[in-house]
């Protein structure tokens, strides 16, 4: 780790306050894998919204997909994401869909700084097809979903607060460029009060 980058994450750490770090995408986009890392680097912890989902409903994803509908699934999701935003400062990566409910966007944007890890879909159907717990993409034409879902969330996913780039480095390496471009928001919002301008 550079210097560079050892300041961003200590800035991080001091300058999150309640707030979590609340990781948004399509699946493939490497929230969890990139967030255990950050949470590592920010010395905050990790929570995956789906593994709380699957521990408090004691069922699988594709499993409350299959029995109670996609409907019904956005609903729990949305009461534990908002239940998980109220505990204090984390870094938590949220399923695929979940940014696309209004009540779980206010939640994030009260209680959190939402990045966007925003990826190509050759990256996300590299990453996606070695997996089989997938319910959105059980289809006989998965990549013709993905761009759906691409078309669908992408324009709902450029209103969070930060902008990544997904690409296909280190996990470390991505986890790094996200502390930096959070240190870099968050001391644009501490500076903000005292300098009298609008920070987008």
């Amino acid at each position: 780790m550079t210097p560079e980058e050892k300041a961003s994450c200590e800035t991080v750490a001091k300058l999150i306050g309640p707030r979590s770090i609340v990781l948004i995408g399509l699946m493939g986009a490497g929230k969890s894998a990139v967030g255990r890392k950050l949470a590592g680097f920010v010395n905050l912890p990790f929570v995956d919204a789906d593994t709380e989902i699957e521990t408090v409903s004691k069922m699988t994803i594709p499993d409350l997909f299959a029995q109670y509908g996609e409907p019904e699934f956005r609903a729990l999701e949305q009461r534990v994401i908002t239940r998980l935003l109220a505990s204090g400062p984390q870094v938590l990566a949220t399923g695929g869909g979940a940014f696309m409910n209004e009540a779980t966007r206010r939640a994030v944007r009260d209680n959190g700084v939402s990045v966007w890890l925003s990826a190509d879909i050759d990256l996300l159907m590299e990453r996606v097809s070695r997996r089989q717990n997938r319910p959105l993409l059980r289809d006989p034409n998965p990549r013709g979903v993905m761009r759906r879902l691409m078309d669908e969330r992408y324009p709902v996913y450029g209103t969070a607060d930060i902008e990544v780039r997904s690409q296909d480095i280190a996990k470390e390496e991505m986890a790094l460029r996200v502390a930096s471009a959070v240190a870099e928001r968050l001391t644009a919002e501490a500076l903000a009060p005292t300098t009298g301008t609008a920070q987008s």
